[in-house]
């Protein structure tokens, strides 16, 4: 299952974003989006979860979890 997540701070990493979705299980690939000029994050990005009730239990558990001062959006 991929998972969309929003509203992410700009100072978040790559492997910071994985890190959050390791409690929940095994992300198959966690990425957050870059602007292809800048390399700057454009704010949002996507885990794939081959396993959809880890997907499900990281929704529930991160929605609106505040990272960086700024409430996650996640959902399917």
């Amino acid at each position: 299952m991929k998972v969309y997540v929003g509203n992410i701070s700009a100072e978040v990493t790559d492997l910071q974003f994985k890190d959050l979705f390791a409690p929940f299980g095994k992300p198959e690939s966690a990425n957050i989006v870059k602007d292809r000029g800048t390399g700057q994050s454009r704010g949002f990005g996507f885990v794939e979860f081959k396993n959809d009730d880890e997907a499900r239990a990281a929704i529930a558990g991160l929605k609106g979890k505040e990272v960086g001062d700024q409430p996650l959006k996640v959902n399917e």
